[in-house]
């Protein structure tokens, strides 16, 4: 079986081709092992897996396997974490193995404690230091992500995605992850370029109610349903691998910045299902906010967006939740707060979006968020978040005497994370922004 051919404009590419898998424990994982076990029957291609479930005392397990040879390595972290396998041992590897002439594709078959956007993130951004004949800088100078593909249950993927366990819950986990189950279960979805939805849900309206969240979360995936995950073939991945468009990811991690709907998804309701967008041109009072977020905790699977709080006029805030949980962190100042230099740096595709639509009081600032609901009233969406929106009022204190505003309750005063009592969402061990950072 010859691997799928890579997109136009890819052909050209000398670098080794990277196929990421992703799944949550279970059934997702196994079904992991499976599509690793199909892709490595194409010949030149490697796997590599990292047991992390040692992760805790200081030990992870690597195999790396070509056909049926394997070989398997115990390693010892000093700094036992994801970060630290990835710099030190998985990194490197990549570097090394595509030195080699026998290589001609590498699958990354991820234990469930890594996360996709984490590690093609980390392929493009850390340097790789010490390879032997290699001169320092990131794995991206030698290999480039040809696709993710994320695996899940059918029959469990939609309730784990809107609930509120944490992984440690779950299972056995280290002590400083507390991620939730839908956190990963809906980032493993929304960074997807192609989904192997397996198990039988018994009932076709739980199908159909999946596929209308699915194509909504990840709406250029094409998604291959396979009732029995034993029976998937070599053929079958590498055929899933062929309708990957071209223009899907490919490992591109977005900023907070980025248009919010992308690979244009179904807008109308299905099944219960809807995409619900809502946009303002004046900031939210942060007391109210904080109330009216509660509906964001039922029936919906992720709510996503940038804000404009009355009280931090400087910085854009972007919100993200999934499930029962949710955070809050800063993505940078607006365009209209930046110094003449920053904004000659800031990125043009932005700066000319911002144009469109400038506010000669406000400049930028607005606040644009999209809900993807599958048990949940739209309108009363809509109704709670425009009730936290500042009054007309409000809004003259905050167009003539900023300095009174700032004293208003700010329950987002050092960034936020729901329940209250938790860290939230981390994202690489730490509760920050796509392209900002948390206070």
């Amino acid at each position: 079986m010859e691997p799928a051919l890579p997109p136009p404009g890819r052909q050209s590419d000398r670098r080794t081709p990277v196929v990421v898998l992703a799944g949550c424990s279970g059934a997702a994982a196994a079904g992991v092992a499976r599509l690793a076990a199909a892709l490595r029957e194409t010949p030149g291609t490697v796997t590599i897996r990292h047991d992390l479930s040692g992760l805790g005392e200081g030990i992870v397990h690597r195999a790396v396997r070509i056909g049926e040879q394997e070989t398997s390595t115990v390693l010892e972290l000093a700094h036992g974490c994801v970060s630290c396998t990835l710099r030190i041992d998985l990194l490197p590897l990549l570097c090394a193995l595509t030195a080699r002439g026998s290589v001609d594709r590498i699958v990354l078959e991820l234990d469930s404690a890594f996360e996709a956007d984490a590690v093609c993130r980390a392929i493009e951004n850390i340097v790789v230091t010490g390879v032997v004949g290699r001169v320092d800088g990131p794995a991206g100078r030698d290999v480039r992500v040809e696709a993710v593909l994320t695996c899940v249950d059918a029959r469990t993927w939609l309730a784990d995605a809107t609930g509120e366990d944490t992984l440690a819950e779950r299972g056995p986990t280290t002590a400083a992850d507390d991620r939730t189950v839908a956190q990963v279960a809906v980032g493993q979805v929304d960074f997807a370029d192609a989904v192997v939805a397996h198990g039988s849900t018994g009932d076709p309206l739980d199908r159909a109610r999946l596929a209308a969240v699915l194509s909504r979360l990840a709406p250029e995936a094409p998604v291959a349903w396979i009732d029995d995950i034993d029976l998937l073939d070599s053929a079958d991945v590498e055929a899933l691998l062929a309708r990957i468009p071209v223009q899907s990811r490919r490992g591109r991690v977005f900023d907070a910045h980025a248009p919010l709907l992308r690979g244009q998804p179904p807008l109308g309701a299905e099944y219960g299902v809807v995409l619900v967008e809502f946009a303002a041109s004046r900031p939210f009072h942060p007391a109210r906010l904080h109330e009216a977020l509660d509906v964001l905790f039922d029936g919906v699977v992720t709510a996503r967006g940038r804000m404009w709080l009355a009280t931090q006029p400087n910085e854009v805030v972007w919100l993200e939740s999934a499930g029962g949980g949710l955070r809050v962190g800063g993505a940078g100042p607006w365009l209209a707060a930046m110094s003449p230099s920053e904004l000659a740096q800031a990125d043009p595709t932005r700066r000319a979006m911002a144009a469109l639509r400038w506010d000669e009081q406000f400049g930028d600032r607005d606040i644009s968020l999209v809900v993807l609901a599958c048990d949940a009233d739209p309108a009363e969406i809509r109704q709670a978040l425009h009730w936290a929106l500042v009054e007309d009022d409000e809004l003259r204190l905050v167009e003539r005497a900023p300095e009174r505003v700032a004293q208003w309750e700010d329950p987002f005063g050092e960034w936020h994370a729901d329940p209250c009592e938790s860290t939230g969402l981390p994202i690489d061990g730490q509760t920050k922004s796509p392209g900002g950072e948390a206070k």
